[in-house]
C-alpha cells in the first residue's frame, strides 16, 4: 500500500501552496479518483507521487515505510494526458522495448494483447496510432515494468464513448493486481468503477459522492 501522510507542496513561484496536509492510501482492488477543475494541482500531485517531484512536507510510506523519490520511480507508472508528446520510439516496438531493454515478441504481442492491441503491428509508427491506441500504448510500455501503483492522467480525454467504455474496462482489471489512481475532471464517468473517490480544491482533498453520469 502506497500512503500520503501530511503532504504539503509550494512551488517557490506560486503564491500559495498547490497541495495542503494531504492524506491518501493506494491499494489495490478499485482504482482511486481524484477530481478537480484544470489548474487544481491534480497534475502536481501525481508528479508528487511518481518522484518527478519532492513534497516540501509530509511522508511517502510503502507498506508503513518511507520512500524517496528514487524509490518511488521504480514502484510507480505514470501515464501522462497526451501519451504522444513522450514516445520517442520509432515504432510500436521500439516504444515498448523503452519499457524493458530485452523484449521478446511473445512478450511484446502479450503486454499488447493485454491492453487491446493484439492485433497492432510491432513496425507501426505511434505517431499514426488514434488517441486510445496512443494511451493503450503507454500503459503497455509501463506494464511491461510491472508498476506496483499505476498512475493516469486525464486517461479518457477526448476520446469517444465507446473507447471510454474499453479504457474503463482496461483500468478495472488492471487494479484489481495493482494501486490505481486516475486523475480527472469528468468523475462521474469513472463512477461503475472506482472505490475512492476525492476532490481537490484549493489544495486540499476532500471526499465526495460520484453519481452516474455526464462529466463536470
Amino acid at each position: 500500500m502506497l500512503e500520503l501522510a501530511g503532504l504539503h507542496y509550494q512551488p517557490s513561484t506560486a503564491r500559495q501552496a498547490v497541495l495542503e496536509q494531504v492524506d491518501l492510501q493506494l491499494k489495490p482492488g478499485k482504482p482511486v479518483l481524484v477530481a478537480g477543475r484544470s489548474g487544481c494541482g491534480k497534475t502536481t500531485l501525481l508528479e508528487l507521487i511518481s518522484g518527478l517531484a519532492d513534497p516540501d512536507r509530509g511522508r511517502i510510506l510503502w507498506n508503513g515505510q518511507p520512500v524517496s523519490g528514487r524509490q518511488r520511480r521504480w514502484l510507480c507508472g505514470l501515464v501522462f494526458q497526451f501519451p504522444e508528446r513522450h514516445f520517442l520510439g520509432l515504432t510500436v516496438g521500439q516504444e515498448l522495448k523503452l519499457g524493458r531493454r530485452r523484449l521478446g515478441a511473445e512478450d511484446a504481442a502479450a503486454v499488447l494483447q493485454r491492453v487491446g492491441l493484439g492485433s497492432l503491428s510491432l513496425q507501426q509508427a505511434p505517431e499514426r496510432l488514434s488517441g486510445g491506441q496512443q494511451r493503450r500504448l503507454a500503459l503497455a510500455v509501463q506494464l511491461l515494468r510491472d508498476p506496483k501503483v499505476l498512475l493516469l492522467d486525464e486517461p479518457t480525454a477526448g476520446l469517444d464513448w465507446a473507447v471510454r467504455a474499453e479504457i474503463l474496462d482496461l483500468l478495472a482489471d488492471l487494479a484489481r493486481e495493482r494501486a490505481v489512481l486516475v486523475v480527472t475532471h469528468e468523475p462521474e464517468l469513472f463512477a461503475p468503477i472506482a472505490g475512492e473517490a476525492w476532490r481537490l480544491e484549493q489544495g486540499v482533498l476532500r471526499t465526495m459522492q460520484l453519481t452516474t453520469g455526464v462529466g463536470t
